[in-house]
């Protein structure tokens, strides 16, 4: 019964969300971020161009693959341009 309990104590509900900006688009602070916990990564189209996100995007998921992570991603788009 200690052993159950122990593992219910272990188990995170919180989720750490990232907004990915200039300072965090290299693949070791990606990298960083996973292991430091991020459960997802949110690229604010409000700011910057397609192009630039795709290339950050591409970066990301080649870290994610490296390290075997599942990490989600959020595309947080302006809302009056849908």
């Amino acid at each position: 019964k200690a052993n159950l309990l122990q593992e219910q104590l272990t188990i995170r509900k919180t989720k750490i969300v990232c907004t990915m900006g200039p300072a965090c688009w290299s693949e070791e602070t990606l990298g960083r971020l996973m292991d430091a916990g991020m459960n997802i990564a949110r690229f604010n189209f409000s700011h910057g161009d397609h192009a630039g996100h795709g290339e950050v995007l591409e970066r990301f998921r080649k870290v994610a693959g490296e390290k075997q992570s599942n990490v989600a991603v959020l595309l947080d788009t302006k809302g009056p341009e849908i």
